[in-house]
């Protein structure tokens, strides 16, 4: 399982136009089965989500498809969890 932050970059300006893509390519990422959950930072810092049923190769390379981090609005980061203790609900995030 991983959390990807989408952080905003000097470029934020930029990101309206570039919303209606970036929203295109969260859809594929749920339509594939990758995405799990999606959301906004809070104080408007860019955005999370988190993602599962991918390599973290495959990762990097989905997230660097996306218009924000292809355009340098948003600044990516990945971090895999390997979680040895999970909440028997959330058990389809396992790896």
């Amino acid at each position: 399982m991983f959390v990807v932050f989408l952080r905003f970059s000097g470029n934020k300006d930029q990101a309206g136009h570039l919303m209606d893509d970036h929203k295109a390519w969260l859809n594929r990422g749920f339509d594939d089965g990758v995405f799990a959950l999606v959301g906004s930072l809070q104080s408007n810092s860019g955005g999370g989500i988190i993602a599962h049923n991918v390599s973290l190769e495959d990762l990097q390379n989905r997230v660097n498809d996306d218009p924000l981090v292809a355009e340098n609005v948003v600044c990516a980061e990945i971090f895999e969890i390997s979680p040895p203790m999970i909440d028997e609900r959330l058990n389809f995030l396992r790896a």
